[in-house]
C-alpha cells in the first residue's frame, strides 16, 4: 500500500512542480506592448514554454492585441479573422501547446508599424540564462518558481518518507 502512496505522491509533485516552472513573459520586456518596442529583438531573448504565459501591459484605448490565425495573416497585418481579441491593458495568454501563435495591435495602422509579435512555443520545460532583454519580472518569477519547487520537492519527500512507515 505504501508503494502506491508513493507513486501517487510523486505523479502529484510533478504535476505541481512543471506548474511552478511556468513562467510569465511581460510582452516587449519593461516597454511593454508599445509602438516602440522592437519585438523582433525581444523574441530573440525569450524561450517560450508549454504552461507559460504572456502578459500584454498597454494603455486601455490606446492598443490592444488581436491573435491572428496564421502567418500570413501577420505578415500582411490581416486583422479580418481574429482568432481572438482583448482590450483590458493588461491581457493574459496561456501558452498551452507547441506551435507558433501570431499577435497584433488591433489599433488601426499600429500592426503595419511593426506592433506584432511572433511567439513560438516549444514543449520543454527548459528556460535559457537571464539575459539583457529579459524583464525583471520574468527573472524573478523564474526563481521564486524554483524557489517553490525545491520547497514542494522537500516536502514531498518528507510525506513519501511517511507514507512508507505505515
Amino acid at each position: 500500500m505504501g508503494r502506491k502512496n508513493t507513486i501517487f505522491l510523486a505523479l502529484f509533485v510533478a504535476l505541481i512542480t512543471n506548474e511552478a516552472m511556468a513562467e510569465q513573459h511581460v510582452v516587449g520586456g519593461s516597454q511593454g506592448w508599445d509602438a516602440s518596442t522592437n519585438f523582433n529583438s525581444w523574441v530573440s531573448g525569450q524561450t517560450f514554454n508549454v504552461g507559460d504565459q504572456l502578459v500584454f501591459k498597454y494603455s486601455s484605448g490606446l492598443h490592444s492585441v488581436v491573435e491572428l490565425g496564421s502567418e500570413s495573416e501577420y505578415k500582411n497585418c490581416d486583422l479580418g479573422n481574429t482568432v481572438n481579441s482583448m482590450s483590458s491593458g493588461n491581457d493574459v495568454v496561456k501558452l498551452n501547446k507547441p506551435g507558433a501563435r501570431y499577435f497584433a495591435c488591433g489599433t488601426l495602422g499600429h500592426c503595419g508599424q511593426g506592433m506584432k509579435v511572433k511567439i513560438t512555443t516549444v514543449s520543454g520545460t527548459s528556460s535559457p540564462a537571464s539575459s539583457s532583454s529579459s524583464s525583471s519580472s520574468s527573472s524573478s518569477s523564474s526563481s521564486a518558481s524554483q524557489c517553490f519547487s525545491s520547497l514542494v520537492f522537500i516536502f514531498a519527500s518528507l510525506i513519501a518518507s511517511l507514507l512508507n512507515q505505515f
